[in-house]
């Protein structure tokens, strides 16, 4: 497979504010397919980019200002997953595949390498306006809350994170929490509704000289469902995945 070149983080521009309107990154080596979806988004309002390789999509997903993306699971030079496992190191951009593999096992091995949403093809473009719409909407509904000191502060239900002093509580309870299960509960509220594989998981919060396997992320998921006090009510369990903070 090919390798990839990358920075240790991406430094992106910052993305589209408005919900409604963003720069969505279609990865699609087939033309007029490629044409069609570009076309047909654009009229959305949104601003598109169309590429045609794996390759050519890590290198302006690391770009930055991608808000969106849409991608092909068959691909040249990189494929669909290995484009996701790349991408998934660094950046949390969303991800809808789009591919003609549609059995459940593909869906799984597509949603545990990173997607946040799975279309087979042939794609109704009104089923993809939709799916788009929802994922925007998703990606913009944290409710992030500025304290009087200038902090940046994360809110999801009755959870409210604040990074920069370390500090978490629930319902106004503070919850005493490591400094891993903080920065999980960090990561969970700043992507309500988003599945995280426990594969991603390590390699986001766990340095790599740790002889750590799926089963330390789920020792710590459990501990932190403990001091949340709703067993797997907020941290929901995906099956065959990982977890993700339920929506209300």
């Amino acid at each position: 497979m090919a390798k990839v070149s990358r920075p240790a983080i991406a430094s992106a521009r910052p993305a589209a504010e408005h919900v409604g309107v963003a720069n969505i990154l279609v990865v699609e080596d087939e033309p007029d397919l490629n044409a069609l979806l570009c076309e047909q988004l654009a009229k959305d309002g949104h601003r598109i980019t169309g590429v045609f390789d794996g390759i050519e999509a890590v290198r302006r997903i690391d770009a930055g200002g991608i808000d969106l993306v849409l991608l092909d699971w068959m691909l040249p030079l990189l494929d669909g997953p290995g484009v996701l496992r790349e991408v998934r190191k660094r950046s949390l951009v969303p991800v809808i595949m789009l591919t003609a593999r549609g059995t459940d096992l593909d869906v799984v091995d597509g949603l545990e390498a990173g997607a946040d949403d799975y279309l087979a093809k042939p794609v109704h473009i009104r089923v993809l306006r939709a799916r788009i719409a929802a994922m925007l909407r998703r990606a913009g509904a944290t409710d992030r809350l500025h304290p009087a000191n200038g902090a940046l502060v994360i809110g999801a239900g009755n959870i409210r994170v604040d990074p920069e002093n370390r500090f978490a509580e629930r319902a106004g309870r503070e919850l005493e929490l490591t400094p891993l299960e903080f920065e999980l509960l960090h990561l969970f509220c700043a992507n309500p509704g988003r599945t995280f594989s426990r594969d991603f998981l390590l390699e986001r919060l766990w340095s790599d000289d740790e002889d750590v396997s799926a089963r330390t992320v789920d020792t710590h998921i459990q501990r932190l469902r403990k001091k949340l006090g709703d067993a797997d009510t907020t941290l929901q369990t995906v099956w065959g995945v990982g977890y993700r903070l339920r929506v209300s």
